[in-house]
């Protein structure tokens, strides 16, 4: 997760006009993904819990919006994370905006 502290020293830099960090798409997911692993509290395998409820509204969406053609696409997200993590990672990092440098945790999101 990137630190709080991190962030300030590189806003220090900044002007105050660069100081609003805008997050893409994907941060916001990553930021709602946090927030909820923190609600189930002490749970069992919250982690998980949490992924597959996001998968679950994902393929929902998938399925209402790209009828024919959202098997494809989730399938060739599947096969690349199985078959080379390393590609996948590239994906997500290519998704981050400001804050791209950040390390994602040892889940994949």
């Amino acid at each position: 997760m990137y630190s709080i502290r991190v962030m300030r020293a590189e806003m220090s830099n900044k002007k105050n006009d660069d100081m609003i960090v805008e997050m893409t798409p994907l941060e916001k997911i990553e930021s709602l993904y946090n927030e909820l692993v923190d609600w189930y509290g002490q749970a069992d395998q919250k982690e998980i819990r949490v992924a597959a409820k996001l998968m679950m509204v994902s393929l929902d969406k998938f399925a209402a919006y790209k009828p024919h053609s959202w098997h494809d696409l989730v399938m060739e997200y599947v096969d690349i994370l199985r078959t080379d993590p390393e590609r996948f990672q590239k994906i997500i990092e290519s998704n981050r905006g400001e804050l791209k440098e950040r390390k994602s945790s040892k889940y994949l999101h």
